[in-house]
């Protein structure tokens, strides 16, 4: 026979069975909360970097590598094939204008020279000969013409009287005759003295002008050897930094090597070079950032050279600041060519997580959490870049390498 149960073990066995309840929940609820931590992982925020969306403007940049290069700078070059004969300079060395770098064999050119004076003084000479020669045939002629100027006047008087006697009947005719062809003779010998004196001036004169024009054209080639000569004796251009100089005495030079290049000091611009496939978007005057560490200089496109190698494409940058103390020859640095400027976008500082224009998986946090999100991204200039779909006003992202969590779709901050 079953006994009731009294009040007070039915209210005892009802607290038991929620009590029981409750703990079952709350181990169910601490497994769940266990589980969440080991399926959804955590980062501290310390360990990401956060960039919150804004509105703001944004330049569309080609990114391209560059180095810094003298803005003016002169290559010397051996004049002809030598030797070093001595050096009078240091690389790296600042140089004034025309000061003694090097010294050249000159052996050969001393040679070359002696020989064409020793020519031009043939020449000479026989200038001097040929006008002699000249003077001396004009002296002889004018002579003969003296001679037979006299002889005319002595026939023409015979030929007169002649005349007179004729007339008296004193003469013959075959006498008269005579007489008049004499004459005649030596008008003829006069004449003909006339015309050899101008033949022989312009004969003599004009072996004479091939005389001078070959002693023009030796003085012409020992003006070059001169030159040449001077020029084995290597001197600085103008005044500036020595950044290149062979400095091996004895060392043989073909014509034309370089010997020496000569640097502007504290004046620099940026030769660029990026692929052809943006050749299309450059023109001279765009602004140009160029960044080296966390330094940024401002400058523009000076030239866009027209020449492509290997596909890619050149252009010089000049700096606003060609004297900056950053600046060295050789330098490498980054160079970003803004194309184009739009006003009021939504933007966001880049970092190593956005990966050029298009769509692509960026985490975004909200509520603690950073979640996987698709966003458009537009153009960039290497400092920010425009959101076009995908997130508003005030939203952070996380632009730090995500490699280590990207197979996840979501994420907890911690702090």
């Amino acid at each position: 026979m079953d006994i009731p149960l009294t009040p007070l073990t039915v209210q005892r066995r009802r607290r038991l069975t929620l009590l029981t309840v409750a703990a079952v929940m709350a181990a169910l609820c601490a497994s769940a909360w266990g589980i969440n931590r080991v399926l959804r992982p955590s980062i501290n925020a310390a360990d990401i970097r956060v960039a919150e969306v804004r509105r703001g403007d944004i330049a569309n940049a080609i990114n391209a590598s560059g180095v810094v290069i003298p803005v003016h700078e002169e290559l010397v070059t051996s004049p002809i094939q030598s030797r070093i004969a001595k050096v009078h300079a240091k690389l790296g060395q600042t140089v004034a204008a025309g000061a003694l770098l090097l010294e050249l064999d000159d052996h050969t050119i001393t040679l070359a020279l002696d020989s064409l004076k020793e020519q031009l003084a043939q020449q000479e000479n026989r200038i001097n000969g040929l006008t002699l020669e000249l003077d001396q045939k004009r002296k002889q002629i004018v002579s003969s013409i003296e001679l037979l100027e006299l002889d005319l006047q002595s026939a023409r008087v015979k030929r007169e009287r002649y005349t007179t006697l004729r007339k008296a009947g004193g003469v013959s005719g075959e006498d008269m005759l005579t007489a008049e062809l004499n004459v005649q003779r030596i008008e003829i010998q006069l004449r003909q003295q006339r015309e050899l004196i101008e033949d022989s001036r312009r004969a003599t004169s004009s072996n004479i002008e091939g005389a001078r024009l070959q002693k023009n054209i030796l003085q012409k080639q020992v003006a070059q050897q001169q030159d040449l000569l001077e020029r084995t004796r290597v001197r600085a251009p103008f005044a500036g930094v020595l950044t290149m100089l062979v400095e091996d005495e004895g060392a043989s030079l073909q014509m034309g090597q370089q010997v020496a290049r000569v640097s502007e000091p504290d004046n620099y611009r940026v030769e660029a070079s990026l692929s052809d496939f943006h050749a299309r978007l450059l023109a001279p005057g765009q602004a140009v950032r160029i960044e080296q560490g966390k330094e940024t200089l401002n400058g523009h496109v000076q030239t866009v050279l027209p020449e492509i190698q290997n596909g890619s494409i050149k252009l010089l940058v000049t700096l606003d600041q060609p004297n900056h103390p950053l600046l060295r020859n050789k330098m490498r640095v980054d160079v970003n060519i803004i194309t184009d400027n739009k006003q009021g976008a939504l933007v966001a500082d880049t970092g190593p997580a956005i990966n050029g224009k298009g769509r692509q998986q960026v985490y975004v946090i909200r509520d603690g959490m950073a979640r996987k999100t698709e966003l458009e991204i537009g153009n960039g200039d290497g400092k920010a870049f425009e959101i076009l779909h995908g997130a508003q006003m005030r939203d952070r992202l996380i632009v730090s390498d995500t490699t280590n969590f990207k197979q996840h779709d979501s994420i907890r901050i911690s702090n």
